[in-house]
């Protein structure tokens, strides 16, 4: 019989057969004995569920499986309350380049898109006629500065001749109306030199500021200028400095003035207000700059004040066009504002929380009314107090009623086990 139960064959089924087959406690001993040779202790499955062991199992493997989550108390500091907005970047000049001379166009001189600087030369129009122009009201001129001359001397002669009573008076007089026309005649025709040197300078169309180009309107060949219709050859906008506009609400504009004490601020004062810029894709405001100008009214159609803010943008990194963020100081200041890691700000269908420790170690939701951003920080303005443990990382695992091993942390933001 135990040769046929041994049998490789059989070995599996005759197992659990032995099992079933020998459910006392001896007995089992006893198989589990000669099968393995030795004292053989039955398995935890077996052994039933009464057994000591099987009764510290649960406790022990609760212990071991307490998650270990980085936890920090809120920072406290002195913070200054800020409104922030949603607004565009705007350049500071755009120009359309028009042809104030007519002629054909002979040569474009920049690139389509071309960053240029004040000044360049970009289009140059038919120069030939103007130039022609110029030479002749030059040699006016001059014949007007002759005739000038000439009149001068006859003055001074006929009136020394009627000091000796060889020269009527009327001929003295008579030079000095001719010494008069003569100076006038030159003055028009140093005028008419300066149109034609004028015409001359307008072939040339140059950048009135550094910028950049658009694309070219009109080719070269092309007769530009035509009178009573201005023809744009291009159009060159300045993005640096480049302005930022936004729109103030009914109720931000009453939150400002109110901190301000209803202190009206001079043009002056007005642009030593900063303003920070950030992109709208992005959390910081790396860009700085001042206002540098509010509507004196709000507008009654929008129920919105504009404000625009100034901003130097050297690497070009604001364009026309983009939307971005806005942050203004509301002039409010709050000595001792609780910040954590704006990281570990959630949100669901009850609004913005964070993930707390209460004092049994269980994690709990908190929710929070929040403030301004400051850096990688946000203020909180309710729903926590100092002592609190909140969870800054991990809060993938981080399940409300959850038992935690928590671990303090310094309350700044960290990439440390924030994914799953």
């Amino acid at each position: 019989m135990w040769k046929e139960f041994f049998s490789p064959k059989l070995l599996p089924g005759a197992l659990v057969a032995a099992l079933i087959a020998f459910p006392q406690a001896g007995l089992a001993e006893s198989f589990w004995g000669k099968l393995f040779g030795g004292k053989a202790e039955k398995p935890a499955a077996i052994a039933g569920e009464n057994s000591p062991g099987a009764q510290k199992a649960p406790t022990q493997v609760a212990e071991a499986g307490a998650l270990s989550i980085p936890v920090a108390s809120p920072i406290r500091q002195k913070v200054t309350e800020y409104i922030e907005l949603t607004g565009n970047a705007a350049s500071t000049n755009t120009v359309n380049l028009i042809a104030r001379v007519e002629g054909y166009l002979e040569k474009i001189h920049f690139q389509d898109g071309q960053i240029v600087k004040k000044g360049d030369l970009l289009f140059t129009v038919q120069q030939d006629q103007y130039k022609s122009q110029l030479v002749q009201a030059e040699a006016q001129l001059r014949a007007q500065q002759a005739a000038l001359a000439y009149a001068r001397i006859e003055v001074e002669r006929y009136t020394g001749l009627r000091r000796k009573g060889a020269a009527a008076q009327v001929v003295v007089d008579n030079w000095n109306f001719q010494a008069k026309k003569a100076e006038a005649e030159v003055a028009s025709a140093k005028a008419q030199v300066e149109i034609a040197r004028l015409n001359v300078d307008y072939t040339q169309v140059r950048a009135p500021f550094d910028g950049q180009m658009g694309k070219h309107q009109i080719d070269p060949g092309n007769t530009v200028g035509g009178a009573g219709q201005p023809t744009t050859l291009a159009e060159i906008i300045q993005l640096d400095p480049i302005y930022v506009v936004a729109n103030l609400s009914e109720q931000e504009v009453q939150r400002v003035r109110k901190a301000l004490g209803d202190h009206r601020l001079t043009l002056t004062e007005l642009h030593d207000v900063p303003i920070d810029v950030g992109l709208e894709a992005g959390q910081d405001y790396p860009f700085h700059g001042h206002i540098q100008y509010v509507a004196p009214a709000i507008d009654p159609k929008t129920g919105t004040m504009l404000v625009r803010g100034l901003l130097e943008n050297p690497n070009h990194r604001l364009l026309p066009g983009y939307f971005v963020r806005i942050r203004l100081p509301a002039g409010k200041v709050i000595p001792n504002a609780l910040l954590v890691p704006n990281r570990a700000i959630q949100t669901d269908q009850g609004g913005r929380y964070v993930t707390v420790a209460n004092k049994d170690d269980l994690l709990e939701k908190r929710y929070v009314d929040m403030g301004d951003l400051q850096g990688d920080m946000r203020v909180i303005l309710s729903g926590l107090s100092p002592e609190d443990r909140v969870v800054v990382a991990d809060l993938w695992r981080a399940t409300p009623g959850t038992k935690i091993s928590p671990r303090l942390t310094p309350a700044t933001p960290s990439d440390e086990g924030d994914r799953p």
